[in-house]
């Protein structure tokens, strides 16, 4: 406990407060930070680019805040501030089976598991893929090529039993196994969690479908089962079927988490199933109990929305990420409303209007998708999201060698993002589960913004004071993750308060997004600048950006802009007691420099040849959703 909250003390300016409210009654829940996807050398993607060496015990120790070597540069890595919980989300495909070429993790051929890889590769291609570290051009070979993601599954499923080697699930269990060993050994109840979890990575059509599925079971249980993949299935209906099965036969709870719906082909919002059927209200009902919450940040871009989605969101062009996972990347990126959780909020209020159920009340949180092993969300302490891609060099490219023209991502296009902040009771695996179901969480692009954010009547910033400040708030109002009935005209106030990470830049405003329904039964949306750092006015619903600061030739920023800490009470003056509307806070910061351009001085280069320069960090509340009584 105590080393707990000196950790805290190096992050929060309101410590104090959490270190008073230990000790009463009514403690204030804690601000837990981690990272609930997180890759090792289990996965097969990562084995192949890079990672022959960072298994969960290096992925735990380093989330711990030890050193570690990286399992590309074999140089030595490290956390500032080590996180308070990890899942480790290996993909459930073929899990460990790769690595499981190499005995002790040496280069050790184990002929067995060369003979099941066989059904991929020739012997000597798995070799000079591993022993390379360069195994992109061997696992484009595994991706799917573009097509509709309704037509690819359906054909998907009558190859299912072609999708995986032979004795891969011998080699999965042996993995899992190890895997929970491992948690056992760096799990500490009050002080790290380890939760148990995997990747379910369905892509039909080069639509990213892909789901982190966590479990609040207890190591001993987790190992009873196996985790279930796409290979089983590509269809997340056959996901959320096995979960509540496995649920009831375990006794334990499970939980989806949708990530990079930014890719998904409008596929992961849509108003109709990946088997072409509208969107029934038993479909609904499952997937809002089993799917609570949403990715909206990570290394391949942010989901939160898009330009062409909204327009008069000046923020919007932010953590672009125009390449689907497919075996030719090619220029054919067209966001649609089901890849953006915005448009899911607004899509979940149309459905609902209609079915009576909305399956799209989303929480959020960010993670990284990392998969060095490497738990990293710091722009100057990225490395990378494969091993074989941690170097300035190899950042700034080449691209893709499979797709036309070198089109597709690069190191430099990648984000340094993200974190998943969790308001708990205490760290535990339940205490954080139960947060998760509540959605009192959100998530950051890496920053540690402390973000609180409640809806009711009678609220003052003084509340927030108080060491019962948690407690008493809620007894007159809701936190993020929400509903709040409505039960005259008078708009609810909306409270809500962010202090700095004490490591990053300064804040520069507090933004509240709202999405209605309006009579017509189509959702609409707008952004309010509600608080923001001194020294500037509002004119005509306009608020001027904060312009960089930051010298381009050391990558050090100017500090004397932005505030250290915003909060306010907030009216929405276009309140109606009609609509039913949801409400999330969006904090910005001031602008600092990315990885890019980090990367860039070290080289010797004026600016970053890929990618922007300077980023506007941000932290994204879980909405609070209002209807009328």
């Amino acid at each position: 406990m105590i080393k707990s909250l000196f950790r805290g003390l190096a992050r929060s300016g309101a410590v104090m407060l959490m270190i008073t409210c230990a000790t009463t009654s009514q403690a204030a829940p804690q601000l837990l930070w981690g990272d609930t996807h997180l890759h090792t050398s289990y996965s097969f993607d990562a084995f192949l680019n890079g990672n022959q060496t960072a298994d969960p015990n290096t992925a735990y120790a380093f989330a711990r805040g030890q050193p570690v070597i990286h399992p590309g540069t074999r140089v030595r890595a490290q956390l500032k501030t080590p996180l308070d919980f990890l899942v480790i989300a290996d993909h459930a495909e073929f899990y460990g089976g790769i690595r499981d070429i190499y005995l002790d993790g040496v280069q050790k051929p184990n002929p067995n598991i060369l003979e099941r890889l066989a059904f991929w590769y020739t012997e000597n291609e798995i070799r000079d893929a591993i022993d390379s570290g360069n195994g992109q051009t061997y696992f484009a070979n595994l991706l799917p090529t573009d097509e509709d993601p309704i037509e690819a599954a359906r054909s998907w499923t009558e190859n299912t039993a072609a999708a995986a080697p032979p004795g891969a699930d011998i080699s999965a269990r042996n993995a899992w196994q190890r895997m929970l060993e491992s948690a056992k050994r760096f799990d500490e109840p009050g002080e790290f969690t380890a939760l148990i979890g995997w990747e379910w990575s369905s892509v039909p059509g080069g639509a990213n479908l892909h789901r982190v599925v966590i479990t609040d079971a207890s190591l001993e249980v987790a190992g009873t089962f196996s985790p279930f993949s796409s290979t089983d299935s590509p269809f997340p209906e056959d996901l959320w079927k096995w979960m509540d099965e496995t649920a009831a036969g375990i006794g334990a709870r499970f939980l989806a988490i949708p990530h990079n719906s930014n890719i998904s082909k409008g596929q992961m919002f849509s108003r109709r199933s990946l088997r072409g059927e509208a969107i029934t209200a038993d479909y609904a009902k499952q997937r809002g109990r089993l799917e609570p919450l949403v990715e909206i940040t990570q290394y391949k871009g942010d989901s939160e929305t898009h330009p062409d989605l909204s327009p008069d969101d000046e923020f919007a062009d932010f953590g672009l990420y125009p390449w689907y996972i497919q075996k030719v990347r090619t220029d054919n990126y067209q966001p649609r409303p089901g890849d953006y959780v915005r448009s899911a909020l607004k899509t979940g209020l149309e459905l609902e209007n209609n079915l009576g159920v909305n399956p799209y009340a989303l929480g959020v949180i960010g993670s990284t998708d990392s998969h060095t092993g490497l738990a990293t969300a710091e722009e100057a302490n990225f490395w990378g999201k494969m091993a074989s891609g941690a170097t300035p060099e190899r950042n700034a490219g080449p691209r893709n060698p499979n797709s036309p023209n070198n089109v597709g991502p690069t190191g430099w296009s990648m984000q340094a993002s993200g974190l998943a902040a969790v308001w708990a009771e205490e760290n535990t695996r339940t205490a954080i589960f139960n947060a998760m179901q509540r959605k009192e969480v959100y998530g950051t692009t890496g920053p540690r913004i402390r973000l609180r954010f409640f809806a009711g009547n009678g609220l003052k910033v003084e509340d927030l004071d108080r060491d019962d400040w948690h407690s008493y708030l809620k007894t007159k109002a809701v936190p993020m993750g929400g509903n709040l009935i409505t039960t005259s005209d008078t708009a609810p106030g909306f409270l809500v308060a962010a202090t700095k990470d004490p490591l990053s830049a300064n804040l520069d405003r507090i933004q509240i997004v709202k999405g209605w329904l309006g009579k017509d039964g189509r959702a609409a949306e707008k952004v309010f600048d509600v608080v923001w750092s001194a020294g500037r006015i509002s004119s005509n619903g306009k608020l001027p950006a904060l312009e960089p600061q930051l010298d381009e030739k050391t990558g050090v920023w100017n500090d004397d802009q932005g505030a250290v800490t915003l909060r306010t009470v907030w009216q929405d003056p276009e309140f109606n007691p009609a609509q039913k509307a949801f409400y999330y806070a969006r904090v910005l910061q001031a602008p600092t420099p990315r990885h890019a351009l980090l990367d860039a001085i070290a080289l010797g280069l004026d600016a970053p040849t890929v990618g922007e320069s300077v980023i506007q960090e941000r932290a994204y509340s879980s909405p609070i959703w209002t209807m009328p009584q």
